[in-house]
């Protein structure tokens, strides 16, 4: 019986090497809910691995989470929470009132859509932080869990849409390229063997 790897918790294929490295135009934070660590379908820790700028910090119902509290406030820094709602703003709108000295800060809710509009109700302390949303004819290619709605992106995509509209399209093109490879290589591994590209 293969041993699982500690990292990405595949038994016949490590998808460590294959991560992409690179910088984005952009600061992002995943405020994530605490099932998802443990969730083996979890896009959010491909973009924390990959993206120099990304961190992700644990959501609490009962505390604001400090280290991210901290980010809200560095300076020359915009922060905007990706959360579609009847106060969002479209993405390229919101971005027409950054200075040219400022850099934007985005926090996606890492969580399944149930559990991020439970944490975007529960989080107070994001009440000021302006909501954006991205307007997209993409078709989400997630197929990792049951009961996805047409429209919903996972979290790996929500990064892939904010990397293209800075135009940072290698970076996004390896990411993608990486993203299909991943769930390529999960379900292979739930059915007990490699994949083999063909």
């Amino acid at each position: 019986m293969n041993a699982a790897c500690p990292d990405c918790g595949l038994k016949f294929q490590c998808l460590c090497s294959a991560v992409p490295s690179f910088r984005a135009p952009f600061q992002l934070s995943l405020l994530t809910h605490d099932n998802e660590w443990q969730r083996e379908t979890n896009t959010g820790r491909w973009l924390a691995k990959s993206m120099a700028e990304c961190q992700a910090y644990t959501w609490s119902r009962v505390a604001a989470n400090t280290e991210l509290q901290a980010r809200l406030t560095q300076p020359n820094v915009r922060s905007f929470l990706v959360y579609p709602s009847e106060e969002s703003v479209e993405l390229t709108d919101a971005l027409r009132s950054l200075r040219e000295d400022e850099i934007a800060h985005f926090i996606v809710l890492d969580a399944t859509w149930q559990e991020a509009r439970k944490m975007e109700r529960k989080s107070p302390w994001l009440g000021d932080v302006p909501r954006v949303h991205l307007t997209t004819d993409h078709v989400s290619a997630y197929r990792l869990r049951r009961n996805q709605q047409p429209g919903n992106l996972c979290t790996l995509e929500v990064g892939l849409m904010l990397l293209r509209h800075f135009n940072a399209e290698a970076s996004a093109e390896a990411l993608e390229q990486f993203y299909h490879y991943s769930m390529n290589a999960f379900k292979a591994d739930k059915s007990g063997h490699r994949w083999i590209e063909r």
